[in-house]
């Protein structure tokens, strides 16, 4: 009998994780109104706290992509799950603006990075040799997973009960990690004699690099990438990929279906059917993006997206169910699905020991671009009393993030190896 190789428990453990993270930080959309109507704060503000957590999420990747060698990726993973768990009980005794800020903008905005950021690259690489697409398909997908089974479920208790009732839930979920991380996360395959999965032999690997301080690998690794064109053709794609995901429609899909008169828990199982259909997308997206050209994957991924979004308005404004599950389910397949095929070609781009880093700073400008449509988003509604210029101009976005990838090199190299006209 074949022995399961222990990369996939730590598969499982990380995708566990990660729905967990990933319910917090994308069950804003499900607090929006519940925060407005109790405490009275202007919904550009509340989106201004979801937009700071987006923003300060996706810059610390690179960071924590170097820290994942330093201090270890069970250690990290145990502390950020902790400041997870205190942000949301912090939560239960919030009065004043200020501490949605500090909570809701700042301490679940460090607790996310570890999970949300480069942790699906870092596994990926670390414990797989063969199947690494699928891999971070499957641990991408784990977001919606989470949406999946999680935003009903708190919408519903939220309009049966209140907003901390659906707290505790994720509270309770959060604590139930701490032991299996505890028990069963590792760091290396070398901890337990191992090599990655597939991997015919042990090799050695670029301790000097990892070695140094994480703030100058960081930007070490910055500066390096900055000189390379398929870096802003990536970052710049991934800015759009994050302002028209979990900037706009995590945070303002709800309230926007609320604004035409769908019910909170009916937005949030169109969310949840979202969820299904990103499951299936993203996971597929790792599978393809092993096989074939991951540019033109990005370039059915942006413009799928963008049709969804210019249809979404009409949508709502005709009241058209059939309309709407067709928006739920082409925006769903595409919602996560860009991940794999960007890893990929930074990783191809930069080299596996670099590649952690350099997604992070390209995760850095996805969760720029969730900030600038989570906040915007709200201010939008605020001077117009209407969500529509917004997802208008997000689907043309989206469009413009397909012309992008078409831009980047096949198989460009090594960078430090490229070709001079690759080079900016």
């Amino acid at each position: 009998m074949t022995r399961i190789h222990y990369g996939w428990v730590i598969l499982g453990i990380t995708f566990f994780s990660i729905i967990v993270a990933g319910i917090i930080r994308s069950s804003s959309g499900v607090f929006l109104v519940p925060f407005e109507e109790e405490f009275g704060w202007d919904r550009a503000f509340i989106s201004l706290s979801f937009a700071i957590s987006l923003v300060i999420y996706g810059f610390s990747g690179p960071f924590i992509a170097a820290m994942f060698e330093n201090v270890g990726v069970k250690k990290m993973m145990l502390l950020a799950m902790s400041v997870l768990m205190l942000g949301i009980g912090f939560t239960f005794f919030m009065e004043y603006s200020w501490q949605l800020i500090l909570i809701w903008g700042i301490i679940f905005g460090l607790g996310s990075s570890v999970f949300l950021t480069v942790l699906s690259t870092y596994v990926a690489n670390r414990w797989f040799e063969k199947r690494r697409g699928l891999v971070i398909g499957i641990l991408t997908a784990s977001t919606a997973t989470g949406q999946l089974i999680f935003l009903p479920v708190l919408a519903s208790i939220i309009e049966k009960s209140s907003w901390r009732w659906a707290m505790g839930l994720i509270l309770a979920l959060s604590i139930v990690m701490i032991p299996l991380i505890l028990v069963f996360m590792k760091n290396h395959p070398k901890e337990i004699g191992l090599t990655r999965y597939g991997q015919m032999s042990a090799e050695t690997e670029a301790a000097a690099f990892q070695k140094k301080n994480p703030i100058h690998n960081a930007f070490t690794v910055l500066k390096e990438a900055v000189k390379v064109k398929q870096f802003w053709l990536l970052a710049g794609s991934f800015f759009i990929c994050g302002l028209s995901t979990s900037g706009l429609i995590g945070t303002h899909f709800i309230p926007f279906c609320i604004s035409f008169g769908i019910p909170e828990v009916t937005a949030a199982g169109l969310i949840a059917f979202m969820g299904i259909f990103d499951l299936i997308g993203t996971t597929l997206s790792g599978w393809l993006s092993d096989r074939y050209d991951n540019r033109w994957l990005l370039f059915g991924y942006y413009g799928f997206r963008g049709l969804s979004l210019l249809l979404l308005p009409f949508a709502l404004a005709e009241n058209s169910t059939f309309f709407l599950i067709v928006f739920a389910i082409f925006f769903g397949l595409d919602w996560i699905a860009t991940v794999p095929p960007t890893i990929n070609l930074a990783t191809q781009a930069f080299g596996i020991e670099k590649s952690g880093i350099v997604y992070g700073w390209i995760f850095a400008a996805h969760q720029a671009g969730a900030g600038v449509a989570a906040f915007g988003g709200g201010l939008i509604y605020t001077i117009w009393n209407s969500y529509q210029l917004a997802f208008i101009l997000a689907g043309v976005f989206c469009l413009l993030g397909g012309a992008f990838v078409l831009g980047i090199k096949k198989n460009p190299g090594i960078a430090g190896e490229l070709p001079k006209e690759q080079a900016l």
